[in-house]
């Protein structure tokens, strides 16, 4: 039987885990990371199951000289040196998707909180009362939904938007006309989605060529009154451009799940470690100018947190270990 560590687990991971492979693997759970402190931890594994703050750079690989498989159990891998894995042929697999209807649900949270004043009017009743002065809300049928990013995450947003009776138009580099067809959405270029949605949001990627996607330049072009949606992250829209159409009514509103300052998350997955500290969100957000805005809703970075999707992320991974067992290896990131 293989040998499995699995490092930085707590005891829901292990009791899914030991459940789910009982019986076909010898397993040994740590709740610290796998370091150069502990690897003599792993020196009979054949297989290690790791997270992000575990570090298998090419010293610590290179005393495992029975390791066979590398399980990451996030989608990002820069803790693993790839090439050294590669140099010994074990591959390496990561989680490549886990929470695309979760955020895509978080996404209409945001819009129909504000669209219909719910947060406003939790305030107001939580204080006993129940005035119903200046909480009228607007129909979100038949309004246009811009969705920028109409990849994974983007195409389960535009479902839910097709089941409210919204018309949606979407902006991507790389276009599928079949899913286009088959959804009942159009492409845009980026300008004609700015001018023509009722709501903008963000599903794409954070790089080079989304940085400041929306900035001073084009937020004229927006729709006026239109909400703003941002669950992907913060620097795809330039800070100066969402402050100035906040304060000119470009937005009528904005619901950010990413805010300015939170730079210290490296992806999803550190926020689920619970590391992150909340003193420092705390700071970061009391210095956030846009916190005390009645027509923005900040939530703190939780679009993708389910128990579903936590649970998805350990599905995968216990799949990726029984694919490899069936020499049939899945979502393995370094080449060949």
């Amino acid at each position: 039987m293989l040998k499995i560590n699995f490092y930085e687990v707590d005891k829901d991971d292990k009791r899914f885990i030991k459940k789910s492979l009982k019986g076909k693997f010898t397993l040994s759970f740590f709740a610290e990371p796998l370091t150069e402190s502990n690897i003599y931890t792993a020196k009979d594994a054949d297989v290690v199951s790791v997270f992000i703050y575990s570090v298998l750079d090419k010293k610590n690989i290179s005393a495992l000289p029975k390791l066979k498989l590398i399980v990451t159990r996030s989608t990002g891998f820069n803790h693993i040196d790839l090439k050294t894995a590669s140099s010994r042929s074990i591959p390496v697999c990561n989680v490549p998707y886990y929470g695309e209807n979760t955020v895509a649900e978080h996404t209409f949270g945001l819009i129909l909180a504000l669209s219909r004043n719910i947060h406003k009017a939790y305030v107001r009743t939580s204080r006993n009362n129940f005035s119903i002065e200046g909480l009228e809300g607007w129909d979100i049928k038949g309004k246009t939904l811009g969705v920028v990013g109409a990849g994974s995450i983007g195409s389960h947003v535009i479902k839910i938007a097709k089941g409210f009776g919204m018309n949606v138009v979407a902006y991507d580099l790389h276009k599928n006309h079949f899913m286009e067809e088959v959804l009942g959405f159009k492409y845009a270029s980026l300008d004609e989605l700015l001018k023509d949605s009722d709501i903008i949001t963000l599903h794409c990627p954070y790089n080079k060529a989304t940085h400041h996607l929306i900035n001073m330049k084009n937020i004229e072009l927006v729709k006026r009154g239109a909400l703003f949606i941002n669950t992907a992250r913060a620097s795809i829209i330039e800070p100066a451009a969402l402050h100035y159409a906040l304060e000119t009514g470009i937005f009528g509103g904005a619901g950010l799940d990413v805010f300015e300052g939170e730079d210290l998350v490296k992806e999803e997955n550190q926020m689920l470690t619970r590391n992150v500290s909340v003193e420092h969100l705390r700071a970061v957000l009391e210095k956030n100018i846009l916190l005390n805005r009645e027509n923005v809703i900040i939530t703190p970075h939780i679009a993708f947190d389910s128990v579903e999707a936590v649970e998805r992320i350990l599905e995968t991974t216990v799949n990726n270990i029984e694919s490899f067992v069936a020499r049939n290896p899945t979502n393995v990131v370094n080449p060949d």
